[in-house]
Parts: C-alpha cells; sequence; structure tokens
C-alpha cells in the first residue's frame, strides 16, 4: 500500500510541476510533509541538500531519496516511477501538439504566462527553505528568539561569496557545508 502511495503521490508532483525540479519543491514539500507527514521540514532540508548536491534533477533525487526513507529501494523505484511517468506521457502529447500547432500566437501567449508562475514557485520553495535553513520552520509562523545565527552569517557568507567572487557555487557548497560541520558539530553542539 505504501509503495502505490509513494508512486502517486509523486505522480502527482510530476503532474503539476511545471518548470523544473525546484518549481517542483512546493509540490513535493506539500506531499512529504504536509498531507502524508512522511518527513518533518528539518529532514526534507536535508533531503533537499543531498538531492542539490547529487548528479541530476532535483526532482528526481529527491523523490529517489523520499522513496528510499520511507520504504527502501522498492519505495524508491515507486517514488521515481511516479514522478517521471506523467512528464513522459506529457512530453510526448505536448511534442506532437507544438509541431503540429507551433506558428500560433495562443500556443506562444500560454507559454509566455506560465513563466510568471514558475517565478513564483521557485521563490516561494526559496523562502521556504531560508526560512527553515534559519528558524527551523518552513511557514511564516516563526519567532526572532529562534533565528539560527551560524545558519544566518553562513548563508550571507555564502551569498556574499556567490555575488562578489563569482566562484563554482559547487565549491561554496563544499565550503559551506564543512563549516557547517565544524560550526554544528564542534562549536555548538545540537
Amino acid at each position: 500500500m505504501i509503495l502505490l502511495k509513494l508512486f502517486w503521490s509523486f505522480f502527482l508532483v510530476g503532474l503539476f510541476s511545471f518548470g523544473g525540479g525546484y518549481a517542483a519543491l512546493p509540490l513535493i514539500q506539500e506531499q512529504v510533509i504536509e498531507i502524508n507527514s512522511w518527513l518533518t521540514p528539518t529532514e526534507f532540508m536535508d533531503i533537499l541538500t543531498i538531492s542539490q548536491m547529487t548528479p541530476g534533477p532535483i526532482a528526481i533525487n529527491a523523490s529517489t531519496f523520499v522513496g528510499t526513507k520511507i520504504a527502501g529501494i522498492p519505495g524508491a523505484i515507486a517514488a521515481t516511477t511516479g514522478c517521471v511517468t506523467p512528464s513522459c506521457i506529457i512530453v510526448l502529447i505536448l511534442a506532437a501538439l507544438y509541431y503540429r500547432f507551433k506558428g500560433l500566437s495562443l500556443v506562444q501567449g500560454v507559454i509566455k504566462g506560465l513563466r510568471p508562475a514558475v517565478v513564483a514557485l521557485i521563490a516561494a520553495s526559496g523562502v521556504s527553505i531560508l526560512l527553515t535553513a534559519l528558524f527551523g520552520t518552513g511557514d511564516f509562523t516563526f519567532h526572532p528568539a529562534d533565528l539560527d545565527i551560524a545558519a544566518l552569517v553562513l548563508f550571507a557568507a555564502s551569498l556574499f561569496a556567490l555575488r562578489k567572487f563569482k566562484p563554482d557555487p559547487i565549491l561554496v557548497m563544499l565550503g559551506a557545508g564543512i563549516i557547517g560541520t565544524v560550526i554544528y558539530t564542534l562549536i555548538i553542539p545540537l
């Protein structure tokens, strides 16, 4: 039953997420944390971190990691298959339709109209991840006393380095991971 539930949950994510993996994050978060209570916000953030560091699309990686955590390898297969199945079906149908009707202004208008919605989904996901990292909660019910100063300093330093020096983001992630490990294991044990 859990395998079917994993497949269906990630099928819905794959069906209703437009614009790539980052646009799928709010939908994955809703399925995994709010609807099914499979993970806590902190566990979800940890899985997202691992998903971003591993090769491949983040939505596929996240579905695989969530499936593994919930039901082992069969869960990973069910969740990943559920996530990619709608895309395969939709892409086949849309490719045939787009090839046939690509010159219509209506088609171009629909594509242009989806862009702002995708940006909004990515921004919402980013804010949720930031709030979870800084306050321990992904929603807007946080208190200034809950602010993790070390996480805020690490975030600000990483953002500054990315904007000022434009290093490879992977190097920034590795550096932040190393510094975070030192801070949270040696300086501020949890």
